[in-house]
């Protein structure tokens, strides 16, 4: 058995519970001061879901009762490494809220009266797979409606759907990140980039990102960890939020304008040749885009790229001042930032600007 690492030598007080102790830990009760209750503990590792980063959590298991004294982080696991958000010890209330529903309910009475009656798994499953069945069956598939709080299966239920022909999938996410996600998928086959921000030079993060919401926890922490190491941040947003009031840069467009500051820098980097031409060579699409936007051209990298810098030629940084409001200068010093980082520039997008704007999917197309 190790020794337990102290935060004080000599004293009492430790982070976490080493994992060989897991199994055998004891704690005084600090409710019960004055006096000492001491609680003999196994601490079991799970999941907090209150939102989709799956920090870890330690259940701190009663050996006596049984029951779930308290939630604390889990220092193993590998995305929050020990560290949680107040939602996450907040799962206590979700496990002994008085309300929680422990088993399937079927309506009895009039829809919106409040009658229910307890059913068994098997009764609701039979009862509502019979539905569903028939409802398939007779071509109304669309009548079928699968509603989820957080999307948690890593889209397993969304190919379960399409081989039912039911385009009825309904979350939180079809309102805060559709249109980051849409603008993302389209432009690089994957909804939900998580980008090195630990080994950053420079970061851009745009709107209310992920880094504000779901993965607020272990995504700030790297950005932190980037900035002790000397990474600059930027931040696109027409509020000061939390995260531009600790930026190096605090951008603040006109409400649906980011696109326009975007490929600007898009064209500053490309008049600069700050381009990594052998991620743009093996994993973009440049020869079919030759082909069928510019047929009269070599089908070369190199007269793709020229082909690029004419596409992009109107969106100079002074166009893109004038449509967001934001002065030329503070656009060219974070379009330099990003030039000078090379490969180890990272960014992000999500709600605000691709979900509050007509088109906005546009503004993750962009920044990829």
């Amino acid at each position: 058995m190790t020794d337990i690492p102290r935060l004080t030598p000599g004293s009492g007080l430790t982070d976490y519970p080493p994992p060989d102790r897991w199994d055998d830990w004891e704690e005084y009760d600090a409710r019960a001061w004055p006096e000492k209750v001491k609680h003999e503990y196994r601490l079991v590792p799970t999941t907090c879901f209150n939102c989709e980063s799956a920090c870890g959590l330690l259940a701190y298991v009663d050996k006596e009762s049984g029951e779930i004294r308290k939630f604390e982080g889990n220092p193993a696991h590998p995305g929050s490494r020990g560290r949680n958000c107040a939602k996450g010890p907040a799962t206590i209330n979700q496990v002994y809220d008085p309300e929680r529903i422990l088993y399937p309910m079927k309506r009895v009475g009039e829809r919106g009266s409040g009658q229910w009656e307890r059913v068994t798994w098997e009764a609701a499953l039979t009862d509502i797979g019979s539905r569903m069945g028939t409802a398939i069956r007779e071509g109304r598939n669309n009548e079928i409606m699968y509603h989820v709080g957080r999307p948690g299966e890593d889209g397993f239920m969304d190919r379960t759907l399409k081989a039912w022909g039911v385009d009825g999938h309904n979350s939180h996410t079809n309102i805060c990140s559709s249109g980051a996600r849409t603008g993302y998928a389209m432009w690089m086959g994957h909804d939900r980039p998580s980008a090195d921000f630990a080994n950053a030079r420079f970061i851009l993060l745009l709107s209310s990102h992920l880094e504000t919401g779901h993965y607020f926890n272990p995504h700030a922490q790297r950005i932190i960890e980037a900035k002790r190491a000397g990474a600059k941040l930027a931040t696109v947003d027409p509020r000061l939020s939390n995260t531009a009031s600790m930026s190096d840069y605090w951008l603040s467009p006109w409400p649906g304008t980011e696109p326009a500051l975007l490929l600007a820098i898009a064209r500053q980097l490309l008049e600069w040749d700050a381009v990594d031409h052998g991620f743009m060579r093996s994993w973009v699409n440049w020869e079919e885009s030759l082909r069928l936007r510019y047929p009269d051209r070599p089908v070369t990298y190199e007269s793709w790229i020229e082909a690029m810098k004419d596409e992009y030629k109107n969106y100079t940084v002074e166009f893109a001042a004038e449509e967001t409001g934001v002065d030329a200068h503070r656009i060219m010093a974070v379009a330099t930032g990003i030039a000078d980082a090379g490969s180890r520039f990272a960014s992000h997008t999500w709600r605000g600007a691709n979900s509050g704007n007509l088109g906005g999917w546009q503004t993750a197309r962009c920044l990829w």
